[in-house]
């Protein structure tokens, strides 16, 4: 079963040979021999589908092993971190993080442990969505106008400085198609226009 080293580093500037020292001296007590390096330079906060562990994830089977020096290296989000974990004891792959001692493979422990980290995120998750709902109550109560300013949005703008002409053409019979076309907008956005400010007289 292949032994995979992931190493990342979010710019030019830092140095991967620490890395891979921590992981050669962990793999040498484990008697583990490295078959492969994986090497990045990206912020942490990119999702791991647009990086290169994406695919290495999906391409490792049940009994690999993935190594990395910090849990954070897989990365910066709580969330996506117990996904990766996640899937790793779906697919029995063992998952060692050398500094932090983390072991994740296919006992009763690691389990324990990736369920409490995923208790964890999913408590940060539901907090950052509560103290989120509570601020934009707090702004609607302070009568502060939540999204976006009326007119903010440039083919909006053209059937507001048009409204007169487009009243006529509602006189005259003029299909909603007929407008859209000759101010060149969507049905979206006329409607929108309907909505926001009324009946067009």
């Amino acid at each position: 079963m292949p032994v995979i080293a992931y190493l990342r580093v979010s710019t030019e500037k830092q140095h991967i040979e620490n890395q891979k020292e921590e992981i050669r001296r962990f793999a040498e007590t484990r008697g583990l021999t490295i078959d492969r390096w994986v090497t990045e330079t990206v912020s942490g906060k990119t999702q791991n589908k647009d990086r290169k562990l994406g695919p290495l994830l999906r391409k490792m089977n049940s009994g690999d092993t993935l190594i990395v020096t910090e849990i954070s290296r897989l990365s910066r989000t709580l969330t996506e971190i117990m996904s990766i974990m996640g899937h790793c004891l779906e697919k029995n792959i063992i998952l060692y993080s050398t500094k932090d001692g983390y072991a994740f493979d296919n006992s009763i422990n690691s389990k324990v442990l990736a369920f409490a980290f995923g208790l964890v995120a999913e408590i940060e998750h539901n907090l950052m969505s509560m103290r989120t709902k509570e601020a934009l109550a707090l702004r609607r109560a302070e009568g502060i106008h939540i999204g976006r300013p009326a007119g903010s949005n440039v083919k909006l703008r053209i059937l507001i400085d048009n409204r007169k002409e487009i009243a006529a053409m509602l006189r005259q019979g003029r299909t909603v198609n007929h407008i859209c076309r000759t101010f060149n907008v969507s049905r979206t956005v006329y409607y929108t226009f309907r909505k926001e400010y009324g009946p067009i007289k």
